[in-house]
């Protein structure tokens, strides 16, 4: 892969991260259609960094607030809210492997993002949207997010659908998905370094070598680039999404996830173009 496909991942990476559309979705799709093959490992490893990295200039201060007070009902929260989708990836990871490599449900994944979007804003107009975070709204929040590990249903736009549809803030919604963010990353990051350990570096990456255990390996000069522009635009993509959360709707996404969900169902029953 040449710099400018590592800087044209992380861009994707970036923005599909934290915008409510399916990272996991997106990475499926574009393989799919450009022919991609499947990124060496470290250079996935390191786009997840980056947005990570865009995740703590964000949040810095919601970060800090809960290290300097780390017994507080947010952290119960967040580790209440991280458990199932933790339960669900050791359980399964046979099943969502399969789901990346095929891309087979791809198209009702993302109708179902579109769903998720249209019904959280339906309930949250409902409501007055103010009422303090419960145990049951963290693990209505983290069994959404566990059905998010499945290419096409989109983390952010789960969480925050799930969080939306309970009554919450809205803005409060949407640092809770971020902050949500951050173990759910970590342990992406776990489980490829795990595997990362596991494979050989075809050069010596110091010296401009191709990394990933294959002979399709990438250059550390696009690893850098490629984890620079998912950092940079994954920092734009929250900012645009907490203003977006705060003072607009969802609505603009559900179209999109559906519209795309409704082509890649026909190609993928009639055209055959993709898959």
């Amino acid at each position: 892969m040449d710099i400018s496909g590592a800087i044209m991942l992380g861009v994707v990476q970036g923005l599909t991260e934290f915008l409510p559309v399916s990272s996991s979705g997106h990475l499926v799709l574009l393989q799919k259609l450009f022919g991609i093959q499947e990124p060496a490992l470290l250079f996935d490893t390191m786009l997840h960094a980056g947005t990570l990295l865009a995740v703590f200039v964000v949040l810095r201060r919601d970060i800090l607030a809960i290290l300097r007070r780390i017994i507080q009902p947010l952290t119960g929260f967040l580790i209440l809210a991280t458990i199932p989708a933790v339960v669900a990836a050791l359980v399964f990871e046979d099943a969502i492997e399969h789901a990346f490599q095929s891309g087979r449900f791809l198209g009702f994944s993302f109708l179902f993002t579109s769903a998720l979007l249209i019904i959280a804003e339906l309930l949250s107009r409902r409501t007055i949207n103010s009422k303090k975070m419960t145990v049951i709204d963290a693990l209505v929040i983290g069994v959404l997010q566990a059905v998010a590990i499945i290419p096409g249903v989109s983390r952010s736009g789960a969480t925050i659908s799930g969080a939306l549809s309970r009554g919450l803030e809205r803005n409060f919604a949407a640092r809770f998905s971020f902050l949500l963010s951050i173990p759910a990353i970590l342990g992406a990051l776990v489980f490829q370094l795990k595997d990362l350990l596991k494979a050989p570096l075809t050069a010596d990456v110091a010296n401009g070598g191709s990394v990933g255990g294959n002979a399709n390996g990438i250059s550390a000069v696009a690893i850098i680039a490629g984890t620079a522009s998912a950092a940079i635009v994954g920092f734009f993509a929250m900012h645009l999404m907490l203003k977006i959360v705060r003072e607009k709707s969802l609505f603009g996404f559900a179209i999109y996830t559906a519209a795309l969900g409704a082509l890649v169902i026909v190609d993928q029953c009639v055209t055959h173009f993709v898959f």
